[in-house]
């Protein structure tokens, strides 16, 4: 005990200054208007609870939440499916260039997505997609993150299952279905989560294609509640606690899993 006790400080004053954070935003959501603007600040909270009711009359809140429900399960679908695919051609298939795409794909984790905005939205703009889900979703249901995260776990399995596969006259597509995807769960777990958490809290793309308040998101929705003189912080940061806490208990469900899932990525390259 007496040669881990600073690793202990340490790791509980790390874990503090991180949690900083969020029970600021819990104190400012209790807080009057005049109560969060004063100088110093107020630190404790005036117990306004209203403040989680009159975020749902400021914006559209529950349809919000719904769509990001939606956009949320679609592109976590579409990362599971297209990303494994993807993935499993380049671990088990043999195919003339198939070391050089990869390597373009990984090269596209470098380039920064900001980069693919004006194009997407061109996209999206000449697909009459401007102000609907779909302008959402779409651009999240493929990456190239997936794609290697789900290939390092395709490649720790033995060829032996493709081989004995084939002389029982499997095709790849059911190799893939019925021999592979089984047992790269926890890598398919590793990246829903991860895809959950991704799309759940994206706010510049769903900022700049859907303007519409129907059609926004929460990230997006709550991001128009700054206004340009003054912004109501405890409504806010309200509303920011509802948006967050989904993901928040999701997390701490499925933590262990998502960790083991990461580590498990580097056992083989």
């Amino acid at each position: 005990m007496r040669r881990t006790w600073p690793a202990h400080v340490t790791l509980i004053a790390g874990a503090l200054v991180m949690l900083a954070p969020f029970a600021w935003q819990l104190i400012v959501s209790l807080q009057t208007l005049s109560d969060s603007l004063r100088v110093p600040p107020v630190l404790t909270p005036s117990w306004r609870w209203e403040n989680f009711t009159d975020v749902f009359k400021t914006v559209p809140l529950g349809r919000q939440f719904l769509n990001t429900v939606v956009v949320t399960a679609a592109v976590t679908a579409g990362q599971l499916l297209l990303c494994s695919l993807a993935a499993f051609a380049f671990a088990r298939l043999r195919f003339p260039g198939r070391g050089v795409i990869f390597m373009v794909f990984l090269a596209v984790l470098m380039v920064p997505q900001e980069l693919f905005l004006l194009p997407r939205y061109e996209i999206m703009q000449g697909l009459g997609w401007l102000n609907t889900l779909q302008a959402l979703i779409s651009p999240g249901v493929f990456g190239a993150f997936g794609t290697f995260l789900l290939r390092q776990f395709f490649l720790t399995l033995p060829t032996e299952l493709d081989e004995a596969a084939r002389l029982d006259g499997a095709s790849p597509l059911q190799i893939y279905w019925h021999v592979m995807l089984p047992l790269v769960r926890p890598g398919l777990l590793a990246l829903g989560l991860l895809s959950v958490m991704w799309s759940w809290s994206s706010l510049l793309w769903p900022l700049v294609v859907n303007t519409d308040p129907e059609q926004m998101t929460l990230a997006a929705g709550l991001a128009s509640l700054r206004g340009q003189f003054q912004t109501n912080f405890p409504i806010l940061f309200a509303g920011s606690i509802v948006a967050s806490l989904p993901v928040i208990v999701l997390f701490v469900i499925m933590q262990r899993q998502l960790i083991a899932g990461i580590a498990f990525t580097g056992t083989k390259g």
